[in-house]
């Protein structure tokens, strides 16, 4: 074997060993893939097109609720907008947003601060959590408004999902020792908390 065809091998073994160990959180996430995919709300496009979408297809209104997605307007800052869903409603005025490509591109943020700035308290002016700062960010960003979840938001990954175990009770012997009986299984469902 030759010396191209050794590195090959190894260069294909290390890149398979890569993948199997990189993380589900290594993904690039944009802002509005991941508020679909964790909010249930099935709007395709950039992010500042998602309230004017929203319109007839859901409801859509000034109050948080838990589940909802924040549509955030486009700015010159912000030229496709941003949606962010509530994670928590913590006030009137302040909410838990978990989202994505905000503080740091491509990354996930879950439970970060949000205060409407507006001066009606209608949440059509947002402060959000900015990681690099550790605390609100100092511009505040216009928004559309809360376009509300049909159903309950999903989770935030496959572990959070019931384990389901599959157990085999093991046949009843006879008298020579063996079984003629069939296996039998069962489920057990192990919730995780």
């Amino acid at each position: 074997m030759n010396f191209g065809a050794v590195a090959a091998r190894f260069a294909l073994v290390v890149s398979c060993a890569l993948a199997m160990v990189a993380p589900a959180q290594a993904r690039f996430w944009q802002c509005a893939p991941y508020a679909r995919e964790i909010s249930g709300v099935e709007i395709f496009g950039n992010a500042h097109t998602w309230w004017g979408q929203a319109a007839g297809k859901y409801e859509r209104g000034h109050a948080p609720k838990e589940g909802a997605v924040l549509s955030f307007a486009a700015t010159s800052k912000m030229r496709l907008g941003h949606v962010a869903m509530v994670s928590k409603v913590v006030s009137d005025r302040e909410v838990l947003l978990t989202h994505a490509n905000w503080s740091r591109r491509g990354g996930i943020e879950r439970d970060v601060r949000a205060i409407d700035v507006s001066a009606a308290g209608d949440w059509s002016e947002v402060k959000v959590w900015y990681g690099p700062l550790g605390g609100l960010g100092t511009s505040a960003y216009p928004a559309n408004g809360f376009i509300y979840a049909k159903h309950a938001p999903r989770g935030g990954s496959e572990l959070d999902a019931p384990l389901v175990i599959v157990k085999a009770d093991p046949p009843a012997p006879t008298q020579g020792g063996a079984s003629s009986q069939p296996v039998q299984a069962r489920m057990v469902v192990a919730l995780n908390d």
